[in-house]
């Protein structure tokens, strides 16, 4: 399903560009408003910009092993302000009716006390295309790949640089759509400079499995970068430098505030835009 978003970016000569932001902050609806953001709806509600061309709803948890301090802080405010499992799907429904297509990234003991079968449907139901799973890997995915063939969606699993190629080749097969290349050891978070583990660790997957579609993310915080991770990469995922303007915007007492997201959206848009990326001409070969 998203592989196909990743195929129509190639087509225009660039890289795709991925956006998370946590459902439930500063508020439930607040975030909904934030992820049509990303989608490039204005004040308007309608479209005023180039968007993302995909989201990543991430679904706020108590004890997250990759979360960064940024993504942490929104979340734990979102938790506080009661944000619940099934308001990911209000969320996946809100990024939907904009044309845009939305995946979740999701902790599995969510899923698996909602009920691997029950969750898959209700996100179908939705709109969405598949889960992003950090802490699940395929050895222990039997669950997920049951109810994910069931009903036709998307599995993202992580491979970090120090995966071994026996785990990176197996994890790439267990994907459907394509593979989260994480960047970096450790957690998420806006860097000054995105990994140089990063261009490697694609390169790795690549000879392993020549037609692997990978996204980069942990560390991407600005146009320049995105269209940097574009040069090797399928797809630039961004989270925490969306996640701040949303931060600053809640300290400042203006929550519904969602200018400087916006500014930062245009700027990742217009970075990806830039030139044509060495994977967009690989794929069209």
């Amino acid at each position: 399903m998203t592989g196909k978003i990743f195929a129509a970016a190639r087509n225009e000569g660039r890289g795709a560009l991925v956006g998370y932001l946590p459902v439930g902050y500063p508020t439930v609806p607040g975030s909904l408003e934030a992820m049509r953001a990303l989608c490039g709806i204005g004040d308007s509600g309608t479209k005023e910009y180039a968007g993302v061309d995909l989201v990543e709803i991430g679904m706020p948890y108590s004890d997250p092993v990759m979360d960064g301090v940024t993504v942490q802080k929104a979340s734990t405010r979102a938790l506080q302000r009661g944000v619940r499992v099934r308001d990911v799907f209000s969320a996946v429904e809100a990024v939907a009716e904009t044309g845009t297509a939305a995946v979740v990234m999701i902790y599995w003991n969510l899923v698996e006390h909602y009920g691997p079968h029950a969750f898959a449907r209700d996100l179908v139901a939705a709109g969405g295309a598949g889960l992003i799973t950090p802490d699940l890997t395929p050895d222990e995915a039997g669950a997920w790949f049951e109810a994910s063939d069931s009903y036709g969606l998307d599995r993202i699993f992580l491979v970090a640089p120090s995966s071994s190629d026996e785990r990176l080749a197996a994890t790439v097969d267990s994907c459907r759509g394509w593979v989260y290349a994480t960047s970096l050891m450790g957690v998420t978070g806006a860097r000054a400079q995105v990994s140089s583990a990063a261009p490697a660790l694609v390169e790795r997957i690549r000879s392993l499995r020549p037609q692997a579609l990978a996204g980069v993310g942990l560390g991407v915080s600005n146009g320049a970068q995105a269209a940097e991770v574009n040069g090797y990469a399928d797809a630039a995922i961004v989270g925490s430098a969306l996640v701040a303007t949303l931060i600053q915007a809640d300290d400042a007492g203006s929550p519904d505030d969602l200018a400087g997201l916006r500014t930062v959206v245009a700027d990742l848009a217009t970075g990806v835009r830039s030139g044509t990326s060495e994977s967009a001409v690989r794929l069209s070969n």
